[in-house]
């Protein structure tokens, strides 16, 4: 069965052919600045990004008939269940007038829905970037102004659990995990019995390459107040600017690791301490299901970083086996869930408001 995968980016659209398993076509297509600035919202970008991945498919050879379904990338909807979800009319009505917030991720399923409509066969998104199975006990906050809500690698967190669970021959509802995805930012879920019951999102847990995460909170409100910076500066030293970017003034965990190779202590120091607090964060959300993990998953590019990753599983191993896969499978696993649907081992649900 042959699956048209679109995943839409700020200046750019992944999309990816799938025959059952096999990715057959990986393209990312794109776009100049002043193409994507002369729209003045990212929805208005739909006729323009429509056309560029019917073109490049045309080019590749790609008829749109030949393909059994179309997934994109979930946007921000209201909380929504994990796992495929059919693309219709309150979906798309959604996403178009009255999204939680405004990203390209919007695009994904409604681009799905248009070509979809074209040849006649279902849309569908999977793993939105809103999933939230949140326990109502991990909802509260401490302030009742500030409800705690799902936020997570939702998409590529689930797929490297079902793919663990897959290879050690059991299924992904029948075990507990721990997720910990390493980005730009870092994002750490808890997976009871095929649902993220709990998470810790990048702005309450570890700091990552561009994000501070968890601070002080006192110190954080003086720090507002104290007249030195405006309230967009202080966005960006929090998401964007914090972490390894204002210790040590890069992003890339490689240029980290040349520094300490090259005897530099204080980027170790730096970067020990991103995985004690990774590490931190895997003990904490343990608690969440008493103990009872059967695997810890790294994922994400920073996984690639060797010193990184033995420096997480010293601390954590004791709770439960690790596995590290690292990168990111989103396409991946876009098209994996949508194959499940089509052999009937899922059931896509109907979106309603």
């Amino acid at each position: 069965m042959k699956i048209l995968v679109i995943n839409p980016g700020s200046t750019s659209t992944k999309i990816a052919v799938y025959q059952d398993e096999d990715c057959i076509l990986s393209k990312n297509i794109e776009y100049a600045s002043e193409e994507i600035n002369k729209y003045p919202s990212t929805m208005m970008q739909l006729q323009m990004r429509k056309d560029s991945i019917i073109q490049t498919l045309n080019v590749e050879g790609h008829e749109l008939g030949s393909f059994k379904a179309i997934v994109g990338r979930g946007g921000m909807l209201p909380k929504v269940k994990s796992g495929a979800y059919l693309v219709n009319e309150t979906m798309i009505r959604r996403l178009k007038e009255n999204p939680m917030y405004e990203h390209a991720s919007n695009l994904g399923a409604v681009i799905a829905g248009e070509i979809a409509e074209l040849i006649n066969v279902d849309a569908y998104i999977y793993d939105s970037v809103r999933v939230d199975e949140m326990n109502e006990v991990a909802r509260i906050s401490g302030m009742p102004d500030i409800e705690r809500t799902s936020t997570c690698h939702a998409l590529n967190s689930r797929a490297m659990a079902i793919k663990t669970a897959k290879k050690v021959e059991n299924r992904y509802g029948e075990l507990n995990f721990i997720v910990a995805h390493l980005g730009g930012g870092i994002s750490i879920s808890v997976h009871e019995k095929g649902h993220i019951v709990d998470i810790i999102a990048d702005d309450e847990g570890p700091f990552s390459p561009e994000r501070c995460g968890k601070l002080p909170c006192k110190n954080l409100i003086d720090l507002c107040y104290s007249g030195q910076f405006d309230e967009k500066t202080m966005h960006k030293k929090l998401r964007g600017q914090g972490g390894l970017v204002a210790y040590l003034g890069t992003n890339d965990a490689r240029e980290v690791e040349k520094m300490i190779a090259a005897g530099n202590e204080y980027a170790k120091i730096i970067y020990e301490a991103m995985a004690y607090q990774i590490a931190k964060g895997i003990g904490e959300l343990s608690t969440v299901v008493k103990g009872k993990v059967d695997y810890i998953i790294i994922t994400g590019g920073i996984a690639y970083s060797d010193m990184l990753t033995t420096w997480i599983k010293e601390r954590v191993e004791f709770i439960a086996p690790v596995e590290i896969i690292p990168g990111e499978y989103e396409m991946e696993a876009l098209a994996f869930g949508t194959l499940r649907v089509l052999r009937n081992e899922e059931t896509a649900r109907e979106y309603t408001e």
